[in-house]
């Protein structure tokens, strides 16, 4: 933990100086916003470290086997993802279940539906887990001993998130040690979180964006938020102040940002 940084305040960060938006950090491909409003004191041309930030809400689509499957990538907890697409028009009116990729159970039967006449079908999962899944459609002829093979399986991945409130920090604390021992600098990408263990890749998604970083830190210990993001992070992320947002820890084979050295 950083001594004495949970003590400043938004408000604070909201004055830092225009100097601090001028340091020298390697560029992320493009420039915050110039909208004004982000309290980051940063100026319309400053850039961060490359993160691979990726648009949370698009659509992706699978096709094998004559079957095509669609969703979207980004869903919340407790909302309801759509699995949407079409099977052979010999197969119209046969049933077709929707399975996601279990790390320890394997393929688990998620969702299930029937084609249409015209062979499409549009499948509701009312989410029940958190976490990043791998999902393929199979055809259901007659009994589950007609199901398709695996091998002719469309498969997608989607994120599943948990809904929690965030915050962010920085200015004032740049080259201290956070508590898993990095040093923190303006274009450092990371977390904090109270018990996750230090490395552990987070999946974060918020105002339709999404990124992966590490815990780094131990807190937070204010506004009663459950994560606390760096400044960079938060700002490539468009996250200003105390904000809801999605997050889910990863396995810890999961790439995660780099930070500015």
């Amino acid at each position: 933990m950083i001594v004495g940084r949970r003590a400043i305040t938004h408000l604070a960060a909201l004055l830092v100086t225009s100097a601090l938006a001028l340091l020298a950090v390697p560029s992320l491909g493009w420039a915050s916003s110039g909208s004004g409003g982000t309290g980051f004191g940063a100026s319309p041309t400053t850039t961060f470290a490359t993160a691979a930030v990726h648009l949370g809400d698009v659509t992706t689509t699978a096709t094998d086997g004559g079957i095509t499957l669609s969703a979207r990538v980004s869903a919340l907890l407790s909302h309801v993802m759509h699995f949407t697409g079409v099977v052979p028009a010999s197969d119209a009116g046969q049933k077709v279940i929707v399975e996601r990729f279990d790390r320890v159970q394997g393929w688990l039967r998620t969702a299930s539906g029937v084609a249409g006449p015209d062979g499409s079908f549009s499948i509701p999962w009312h989410t029940n887990h958190i976490g990043r899944f791998a999902i393929r459609a199979l055809l259901l002829r007659g009994s589950v001993a007609g199901l398709r093979a695996a091998s002719n399986s469309p498969t997608v991945n989607v994120t599943v998130y948990l809904p929690a409130i965030a915050s962010w920090y920085g200015p004032g604390s740049w080259g201290s040690t956070t508590a898993c021992g990095n040093v923190l600098k303006p274009g450092t990408f990371g977390v904090a979180h109270r018990w996750l263990k230090c490395g552990t890749p987070v999946a974060l998604y918020y105002g339709g964006r999404t990124i992966v970083v590490p815990v780094i830190d131990r807190g937070p210990y204010a506004n009663h938020a459950d994560w606390d993001l760096t400044e960079a992070t938060a700002q490539v992320l468009h996250m200003d102040g105390v904000a809801t947002i999605g997050a889910v820890s990863l396995p810890a084979s999961a790439p995660t940002s780099s930070s500015a050295k």
